[in-house]
């Protein structure tokens, strides 16, 4: 077991998720977005004061390869993806729109199945977007509009709480992509409302003023998320692998890796722990305290009595938001 630790989280670190991830650094530096106290850049939506809580804002593009291999499901995930970003937030959705590119009418009946799929699972409807059958590649992208009461966001951690990942353990994998898909198999069946159910937990967190800081599960996987939230929140982490819940049969090279269909981190008061863990295991949603908040900006990372640094944000940033 010696050195294994070391030799995961180097193959971790130097993957493409991280890296792109790394990339939203100089698309910042490029757009030079206008600062805005009451908007800050890294989160998983945009939180737009409007007099009456926030209203949130997030986009979702897929790759021409996903798209072309699996048309439906890209459809579906572009409703799902957006509700997790907006749940990630304290939120509920309103509403998304999608742009379509498509080389053939027949490739984009399948991709706009599934968002229609996907948005009667998930009860948001599809209110517009843009459309072109005339394509040289299959493209997809999707908006989505939601309404936050009070925000989770990735800037509220603090030094002192413990860090919980609550993730729906009752999927499948959808090779060779590296989705854990819990989601779909329930898609237009009576199991959507369970799904609507469990999205609405992470509002009802928020407003129950348990939690403060969260992220969805994102391609970056399990650590890499952890890291996007340390970094805008300016605190470091150390995280015990042995305790991320995971289903059976999984290396836990192949779980860091994944993207969940349903999978968030949280932040809270060691005391609002337990409250937590339970309104998701009531849910039948594996839940359990992964790690403790520090000041060190590093991410510590402990798996079978070995120790090892994943990532220093005093050396290396990775979006470049931090406070």
């Amino acid at each position: 077991m010696t050195g294994q630790l070391a030799t995961l989280l180097r193959t971790l670190r130097h993957g493409r998720a991280l890296a792109g991830k790394q990339d939203i650094a100089e698309v910042a530096a490029i757009l030079k977005p206008a600062s805005r106290d009451a908007i800050r850049l890294g989160d998983d939506c945009a939180a737009i004061p409007d007099g009456d809580g926030y209203l949130l804002l997030a986009s979702e593009g897929f790759q021409d390869s996903f798209v072309r291999s699996m048309p439906w499901f890209a459809g579906y995930c572009g409703v799902m993806v957006n509700v997790s970003d907006i749940a990630a937030m304290g939120g509920r959705p309103v509403a998304v729109v999608d742009a379509l590119w498509s080389d053939t009418s027949e490739a984009a009946a399948s991709i706009l199945t599934g968002l229609y799929d996907g948005a009667r699972t998930y009860d948001v409807p599809v209110v517009g977007g843009h459309t072109n059958m005339r394509s040289t590649h299959n493209s997809l992208s999707v908006a989505i509009l939601g309404r936050a009461r009070h925000l989770l966001t990735s800037f509220d951690a603090q030094p002192g709480e413990v860090l919980i990942a609550a993730i729906d353990l009752r999927g499948r994998w959808h090779d060779p992509h590296p989705f854990w898909d819990a989601s779909s198999a329930l898609c237009c069946t009576e199991g959507a409302a369970r799904l609507r159910g469990d999205i609405e937990l992470l509002p009802t967190i928020a407003e129950d003023g348990l939690s403060r800081a969260a992220k969805d599960i994102s391609m970056a996987g399990i650590l890499g998320t952890a890291l996007m939230l340390a970094e805008c929140s300016g605190v470091g982490m150390s995280i015990t692998l042995d305790d991320i819940p995971r289903p059976d049969d999984t290396s836990m090279e192949r779980w860091l890796s994944a993207f969940p269909s349903y999978g968030y981190l949280l932040t809270a008061r060691p005391e609002d722990a337990e409250v937590i863990m339970a309104r998701f295991s009531g849910r039948d949603i594996a839940a359990s305290v992964i790690g403790l908040c520090n000041d060190t900006l590093r991410v510590d990372v402990t798996w079978a009595g070995e120790k090892e640094t994943f990532w220093n944000l005093e050396q290396t940033s990775l979006m470049g938001f931090a406070p």
